[in-house]
């Protein structure tokens, strides 16, 4: 009976015990949820595994929540997350649609080296979307890019860097002409 009370007060008092705070901390934090993610971001610390979680953040629609993370992360020198960045202004997601500020962060990505932000950027300089249309200053990133090893630069390349080869022709409002 003793030994039955016991077990049952150590129960009843067990999830407090694991919230505890002493001054070296909290006990037992959340380590995978994104509360903590969020919590992470918001005290400024970015890491692989933070910056990753963004993917799932924006792919279950929450575009703002996305944003904030991305941003921070790649203030902090993450290329995925300018070029996640990029492709979140580029669709208004969480934001203003603002093509320039999707160009920034490609171009930011591509001089950081990242073959996606080159291929990206340099699309951006085939199209003049988002900055001043450059032909063969974007044919020559993509060609870095496809040198690089990503795969849709070459199938760019390979289609005679025909636009509409990587393009849904959804998107073609987005690219026409201003003017």
């Amino acid at each position: 009976m003793i030994k039955s009370l016991t077990l049952t007060i150590a129960l009843a008092t067990a999830p407090v015990l694991a919230l505890a705070e002493d001054e070296f901390g909290t006990l037992n934090p959340d380590e995978m949820t994104l509360g903590r993610v969020m919590e992470n971001i918001r005290r400024g610390h970015t890491d692989m595994a933070t910056c990753a979680s963004g993917y799932f953040i924006t792919k279950s629609g929450r575009h703002v929540m996305a944003r904030e993370l991305f941003e921070t992360c790649a203030e902090a020198g993450y290329t995925g997350a300018m070029t996640w960045m990029s492709q979140l202004d580029n669709n208004g997601l969480g934001g203003d649609y603002n093509p320039d500020a999707a160009a920034n962060w490609d171009k930011r990505a591509a001089e950081a080296g990242d073959p996606v932000g080159k291929f990206n950027y340099g699309l951006d300089l085939m199209r003049g979307h988002g900055v001043a249309r450059d032909e063969a200053a974007g044919r020559a990133l993509v060609d870095e890019a496809a040198r690089d090893g990503l795969k849709i630069a070459r199938r760019l390349q390979g289609a005679d860097y025909d636009l509409d080869e990587v393009t849904p022709d959804a998107d073609n409002w987005k690219y026409a002409p201003a003017f």
